[in-house]
């Protein structure tokens, strides 16, 4: 029996330390680590819309 997915939910959590916000880990992350992080997070979200239109 097949497996229907109605909904995906994707939640983030981001820290702007400058702004007073909290970040998580040791130190803040430099620009090449965030672009990163940035791309992985599209990548996964695109695989999973990739993934929901398939029949």
């Amino acid at each position: 029996m097949p497996i229907i997915v109605d909904e995906v939910v994707i939640s983030v959590e981001v820290g702007n330390g400058e702004a007073g916000g909290s970040t998580s880990g040791s130190g803040a992350a430099s620009a090449d680590d965030k672009q990163a992080l940035v791309e992985e997070c599209v990548a996964r979200v695109l695989e999973i819309l990739r993934e929901r239109e398939e029949p």
